[in-house]
């Protein structure tokens, strides 16, 4: 497929249970595409039902990428995410099909979509001198000098948000200019896609009505089992992957701390607030087109087929 402008890229994002796979799905299967899954825990061999991983029929009906490429012990970063993604994305593209980025994962969107800012990494001894300083002075010290070298950070972030007020005095110190000068040069940096995003989304009833039959569905299905031979597989109980959302309940279950019920009690608690911090997330974008997801696939199909009709015309293809 030749181009004589950046191609286009369709995105299905949207809180955790909003039913993101099946409208994929049926639309991949439509349109002759192809989904790459934006899921910063589906990357992740082993473990299947504690993601929500689609089944194995779903991925036979579609080709899905991104999907079991590290062990769980690896460290999958959104760069790496970034990397593999526009490789997926140039293999459907040179195949003549239409990929279809697809996932709850908002930095992994944002950082295949619009790049990552260019700036050192973490420095463990600036950060733990930081840390050190919040919890003599309180949070506002930092807050404070941040403003006086980073104004605009500052403006932005509330007084609490302690990581990201670290992150920038951090990146103040080691290259001596202010992070919000690096966004900010970053936002007219060349885009590498045209993109048409949809949010999907429910009511809040019905979304937490999934959600619970979500955490019900996982226990029954073996998320207990799934946990335990990933610990019998030698994985830690305290690695990144095994303490998020699914797992961390089942690890307390095996544990003895708590009980099933209690367990995927807490696992619907915590799946609503990671929903709303997604849904926080996504509708900074502005971009994005909301939709219902279960009402509206014929309106999210006329809106792709426009936006690929356009791309065409706009010498595309």
């Amino acid at each position: 497929m030749s181009s004589c402008t950046t191609p286009p890229l369709v995105i299905i994002c949207g809180p955790t249970a909003v039913g993101k796979t099946r409208v994929a799905i049926e639309l991949a299967e439509s349109l002759k595409g192809e989904i790459v899954s934006a899921d910063s825990r589906q990357v992740y061999r082993l473990m299947d039902i504690g993601t929500a991983k689609p089944t194995s029929e779903e991925q036979a009906r579609v080709a899905h990428h991104l999907i079991d490429v590290a062990w769980p012990d690896e460290d999958f970063s959104a760069a790496s995410f970034a990397e593999q993604g526009a490789a997926a994305i140039a293999d459907i593209l040179e195949r003549g099909l239409r990929p279809l980025l697809v996932g709850g994962t908002g930095l992994y969107i944002r950082a295949l979509t619009e790049g990552l800012v260019d700036v050192p990494g973490a420095d463990p001894i600036l950060r733990a001198e930081l840390r050190a300083l919040a919890e003599r002075e309180g949070n506002r010290a930092l807050h404070q000098r941040l403003a006086e070298v980073d104004p605009q950070a500052a403006a932005r972030l509330h007084p609490n948000d302690l990581v990201r007020i670290e992150r920038a005095l951090e990146v103040h110190a080691l290259t001596g200019r202010p992070l919000s000068r690096f966004q900010q040069e970053h936002r007219f940096a060349a885009t590498p896609y045209q993109t048409l995003k949809i949010g999907l989304d429910l009511d809040r009833e019905h979304l937490y009505q999934r959600i619970e039959e979500r955490a019900t569905v996982m226990f029954t299905a073996g998320l207990l089992a799934e946990t335990q031979e990933l610990l019998n597989a030698g994985y830690s109980p305290r690695s990144k992957a095994l303490q998020t959302i699914g797992y961390r309940q089942a690890v307390a279950v095996l544990n003895g701390e708590c009980s099933e019920e209690q367990a995927q009690q807490d696992l619907v608690r915590a799946t609503r607030r990671y929903a709303k911090q997604q849904l926080t997330w996504f509708r900074r974008d502005n971009s994005i087109i909301w939709l219902d997801s279960l009402a509206d696939f014929v309106t999210i199909h006329k809106l792709i087929e426009n936006f690929y009709g356009n791309a065409q015309r706009s010498g595309y293809g």
